[in-house]
């Protein structure tokens, strides 16, 4: 009976995480197709609408937000919101957080600030991180501020992380891309590079 359960988990860890991210992706998908398709069917008539122009209405509509963006005045406009929903005591962490969340799929986010891998040490203790700072020297309380970086130790399961400034011979760069050292930390080392 055992041997039947190892396998029956086997199946399950090997099929589960694809089942919930396509359930996931088609979830997203029909709930942009059944909210957009009122829009579309009071512009185009009816007998004309095919299934997926809600989801293409999506993309286009996500394509020149994006654009839309980059504009002073929208930028100004989308500062005021979040200005507002920071003054609001339960939205402001909402938002926060799930600001937070969707900047770490930005692959700008990544580009700019998590560029480099590394791992520090501390004690006997090596943990990964980002580096983020090379020269941390605008914080004059560090005991050697000229020989000091910043580096971003995110927490397992993307409770947190911190901002620890060490000194560089405490850190090594180490051959892992970002997003395979996200994985990693994000499962608390269950997950590997490989799998």
């Amino acid at each position: 009976m055992r041997y039947v359960w190892k396998i029956l988990m086997k199946g399950l860890v090997a099929i589960l995480p694809v089942a919930l991210t396509l359930y996931l992706v088609f979830w997203l998908g029909d709930v942009v197709e059944h909210t957009l398709r009122p829009i579309i069917t009071s512009v185009v008539p009816e007998p004309y609408y095919w299934p997926g122009m809600g989801l293409l209405a999506g993309f286009v509509l996500l394509f020149f937000a994006g654009l839309a963006v980059n504009a002073w005045i929208v930028q100004r406009v989308l500062q005021f919101g979040e200005d507002v929903l920071q003054q609001i005591p339960v939205v402001k962490s909402v938002y926060g957080t799930l600001r937070d969340f969707v900047s770490h799929f930005s692959t700008a986010h990544h580009r700019r600030d998590l560029e480099q891998v590394v791992m520090v040490t501390i004690g006997n203790v090596r943990v990964i991180g980002f580096l983020t700072a090379e020269d941390a020297g605008d914080f004059p309380e560090l005991p050697h501020p000229g020989d000091t970086v910043a580096v971003y130790v995110p927490m397992s399961f993307q409770i947190g992380g911190y901002t620890a400034y060490v000194p560089r011979t405490c850190v090594e760069n180490i051959d892992m891309s970002v997003e395979d050292a996200m994985r990693r930390i994000l499962t608390a080392g269950l997950s590997t590079s490989g799998r």
